[in-house]
């Protein structure tokens, strides 16, 4: 035989082979799901990302299975990637759907308390209905992923498989026969929880112009934070105005450094966090986005609290201009969802130097002083100020009691009293910050069964 006629029966046993291993793989299922995903109407943003991209293309290569290592790279790809994140597929997807942004979930969170489930269009209804039923598929179909990849790649056993653990939720994704008839469920954690990332997330930072989910915000809750009980009032009393719809006030909260001015407005974000309140953080340099920030927020069902902390400027400062638009409205109306909450040490946030005072010698502005007063009363168009006098002895061991009883220090009350008032004078002084540094050091010495002398 020719090496010509070699060479052409050997493509077509190739050909031949690989139309063997297609049919193998090409089952109604795996077709299915191809179409399906490419279907979908409103929850097309599940599969555009990393995950979801490298399932469609492992489909592609299932289908196509030309080269059969191709196959096995992007069934690795899609498995390292939910090992990344430590999930399965159907724990990713369930997520997915809980967390989608899309014109039904964002009209779901917008529906009143008592409203029915028939307030909701019926063409997002509808299509809401028939993408549940494609993931519902698609939750399922990937079971059979390793079986198929080892029928196109010839494996004496199918590739490991993913986590299949299912992270608990609060619809019963698991065990529904049919997913669309879990819309009014859907509807109801919309409801509650909201859509998208502020479904995902309580607590975000700005940064470069863009809003960034805080996966682990600072736990702290109002029930550990002890003494300064009128701010504490004040500043929850606020917060309830605000997730009522009625009136509220931009907040200034002024005082001693370490007074817990910064932990009372992070306690009242967890707290109220269930009740769709929602913090952003923003840096003094990024103040000057606030305009922006705001058109954000502005027609979310959620209520937001702008959190500056550490609040100052110098004069002239861009930033300062942008808060005082904020605060005081322009020619755009005011975000009726939205309230600043700012900490600060300095009672008048902008700093003043004697010689920004008028002299009897000045002759460049003839209302000079109109300008020391702008920046003195600057504080004043915060609706809301609260005061934060340092801690005497014995508010700094109230504080200092509540933490031991709350990590279970074992330390006499004469010990940790004596401690106690020995570690503010050799540290930072008296303060809620000092109690909980120390805390922290008697927990340790308490943990590792040593005890340090930081006395002296």
């Amino acid at each position: 035989m020719t090496s010509s006629c070699r060479f052409f029966a050997f493509s077509a046993s190739v050909s031949i082979h690989q139309t063997s291993i297609r049919k193998a793989v090409t089952t109604p299922t795996l077709r299915s799901l191809q179409n399906d995903t490419a279907a979908l109407l409103l929850y097309r943003n599940i599969l555009d990302t990393d995950i979801g991209d490298a399932l469609l293309l492992l489909l592609e290569r299932l289908y196509d299975a030309e080269l059969p290592s191709q196959c096995l790279v992007a069934y690795a790809d899609w498995f390292a990637l939910l090992a990344s994140v430590g999930q399965s597929w159907q724990s990713f997807l369930v997520e997915a759907i809980l967390y989608d942004d899309n014109p039904f979930t964002d009209m779901a969170q917008r529906l009143p308390a008592d409203a029915p489930l028939e307030a909701i269009a019926p063409e997002l209804r509808a299509a809401a209905s028939h993408d549940l039923e494609i993931l519902q598929q698609l939750y399922r179909g990937t079971t059979e992923l390793g079986a198929w990849v080892q029928q196109a790649c010839q494996l004496d056993a199918p590739p490991v498989a993913p986590s299949s653990a299912i992270a608990p939720c609060p619809i019963a994704f698991e065990t529904a026969t049919r997913w669309p008839d879990l819309l009014p469920e859907l509807v109801n954690y919309h409801r509650r929880h909201g859509a998208g990332v502020f479904a995902r997330y309580r607590a975000f930072r700005w940064q470069s112009a863009t809003l960034f989910g805080i996966p682990d915000p600072d736990p702290i809750s109002l029930d550990r934070l002890v003494g300064y009980d009128r701010p504490h009032r004040l500043l929850t009393q606020n917060t309830e105005f605000l997730l009522a719809g009625a009136p509220a006030q931009n907040v200034l909260l002024y005082g001693a450094r370490g007074s817990g001015k910064s932990s009372l407005v992070k306690a009242i974000a967890t707290d109220y966090s269930a009740k769709g309140l929602r913090s952003i953080e923003v840096d003094k340099a990024q103040l000057r986005d606030l305009p922006q920030i705001l058109d954000v927020l502005r027609d979310r069902p959620q209520k937001f609290v702008i959190f500056v902390d550490d609040l100052s400027f110098e004069e002239d400062d861009d930033a300062f201009k942008a808060l005082k638009v904020v605060l005081e409205g322009s020619s755009t109306a005011r975000a009726s969802n939205v309230v600043v909450y700012a900490t600060s040490n300095r009672r008048h946030l902008i700093r003043e130097f004697f010689d920004d005072r008028p002299q009897p010698r000045d002759a460049d502005e003839i209302h000079s002083w109109d300008t020391v007063q702008e920046k003195l009363s600057f504080s004043d168009r915060f609706g809301l100020t609260l005061t934060f006098q340092p801690a005497n002895q014995d508010d700094y061991l109230t504080i200092v009691r509540h933490l031991a009883r709350e990590v279970g220090l074992t330390l006499s009350d004469e010990d940790l009293k004596f401690r106690a008032l020995q570690w503010a004078t050799q540290n930072n002084g008296r303060s809620g910050r000092t109690a909980r540094q120390f805390i922290e050091w008697a927990l340790a010495e308490q943990q590792c069964g040593v005890r340090a002398d930081f006395g002296g």
